[in-house]
């Protein structure tokens, strides 16, 4: 069945251009003149996306645009201005627009915006049921580990986009494997999977270097630039390039990030001459960006393009059930590297592995096991190659705790035990552990005073 398209455009010349020019690029096209046109050919018949142009004689965009998301919301639409600012775009997003066009209107873009998001239909209609792969639960897929129906969501999802080149936002707490998730969509991909795959931690390079980092410099460009240099994008053609803290990006960087999401083109520092590349760009965080963007921190817009597929990473503590496959896997990693010979982990010391909350998530455990591994004697590992204090960080509850007390009570010590755990973690520093506990820092003071560890 043709891709439809609906164009709503007051000025007959501009929405007879468009129509042209969508019909040419293959698309089954109507068009519009108002409003009440519009709401009459879609009474008609179904449309896949509509071209909507923010001011229309008879109403207006963002309003029409509220109709069209409550009564065709598995429709997308565009939001088309030649007036306004950037925030007139954003409040249209944020209404329901799927993304929007600045007139005039450049054929480029407006192709790159449709194939874009008919390829992200696609991936929202992929039936699941033709992914043979996946019709027995998974416990291994690629390099990520965990047969828990939050990771099992995820291999479904890399399945669904490995034949795009949609762009993926990752986000997670620090340690649960944003990065291994990048790299199964990668590996994953049968166009990519033999190209570059480069990660770049926007977070651990200098500002000042950034840029160039990232789209390469000439000779130069400035006072150290004493030859050429690629950049990382470039390093990444025809391939996949994560950008791990993205939240990092400083403001200068977010403007030229989104030019490259949108046209895949940028240039070098100190360079005139447009650099054109094929990657699928992947972007991680273990901050909340919609906070970030309150914050005036991120653009809102980047955030919009960013978030086209989204992977939530789940903490470990959300699916304890793994920790078992995951130790077992990291056993057998460290008894090639030190050639020791654990085969087993006895009852006891696996319930302390499964109840401990890992704060510090799949990381934090691998280090754990590490350490364990090198400690262990024979072929099982013991609770007495735990740390010592290790099961005390663990909180259990025991029923019989409760007699003769309220559940306010019963909980107030497994809550200072965390609280302080916490706070050994981030050396008293009260920032960190409030990060560590996910709570803000005022909470954790009162909490502090309660518990009387100020």
């Amino acid at each position: 069945m043709k891709k439809s398209i609906l164009v709503i455009e007051d000025d007959s010349l501009v929405r007879e251009s468009l129509a042209e020019l969508v019909g040419r690029e293959g698309y089954e096209v109507s068009t519009a003149e108002d409003g009440k046109d519009a709401l009459i050919k879609l009474a008609e018949r179904t449309f896949d996306v509509t071209l909507l142009d923010l001011r229309l004689p008879d109403t207006g965009g963002i309003e029409l645009l509220r109709e069209l998301r409550k009564k065709y919301p598995e429709m997308d639409v565009v939001m088309m201005t030649s007036f306004g600012t950037i925030e007139t775009a954003v409040e249209a997003m944020r209404v329901g627009a799927r993304d929007y066009l600045t007139k005039p209107i450049h054929d480029d873009e407006i192709k790159i915006i449709l194939s874009r998001l008919f390829e992200t239909r696609e991936i929202k209609h992929e039936n699941f049921s033709l992914k043979e792969e996946l019709t027995e639960k998974k416990s291994h897929f690629h390099n990520l580990i965990g047969a828990n129906p939050k990771m099992q969501k995820i291999y479904g999802l890399i399945q669904a986009i490995r034949d795009t080149d949609t762009t993926v936002l990752i986000q997670g707490e620090s340690g649960t494997g944003k990065g291994l998730i990048a790299q199964a969509i990668h590996y994953s991909d049968p166009a990519r999977k033999d190209g570059p795959y480069i990660e770049v931690s926007c977070g651990a390079i200098p500002r000042e270097l950034l840029e160039s980092e990232l789209f390469g410099h000439i000779k130069g460009a400035f006072t150290s630039a004493i030859r050429d240099r690629i950049g990382r994008f470039e390093l990444a053609d025809e391939g996949t390039i994560l950008l791990d803290e993205i939240d990092s990006l400083p403001p200068y960087l977010q403007v030229k990030l989104l030019r490259v999401l949108q046209q895949k083109v940028f240039e070098r520092v100190g360079d005139t001459k447009t650099v054109r590349i094929n990657v699928r760009i992947i972007a991680s965080t273990n901050r909340n960006l919609e906070e970030e963007i309150r914050k005036g921190n991120f653009r809102e817009d980047l955030y919009y393009r960013l978030n086209v597929i989204t992977i939530e990473a789940p903490p470990l503590r959300q699916r304890r059930e793994d920790i078992p496959l995951l130790v077992e896997h990291f056993l057998k990693l460290y008894n090639q590297r030190m050639r020791r010979h654990i085969e087993h982990v006895d009852r006891e010391a696996m319930k302390l592995l499964t109840d401990y909350d890992w704060p510090g998530n799949v990381r934090e455990l691998e280090n754990f096991l590490e350490r364990a591994t090198v400690l262990a004697q024979g072929d099982t590992l013991g609770i007495e190659n735990l740390p010592e204090d290790f099961s005390s960080r663990v909180i259990s509850f025991d029923s019989s705790s409760a007699n003769g007390g309220s559940l306010k009570d019963v909980l107030r010590e497994p809550e200072r035990k965390v609280i302080v755990e916490a706070l050994k973690q981030a050396g008293w520093n009260r920032k960190k552990a409030a990060t560590i506990l996910s709570i803000n820092r005022t909470t954790l003071y009162n909490k502090m005073k309660k518990h009387h560890l100020l």
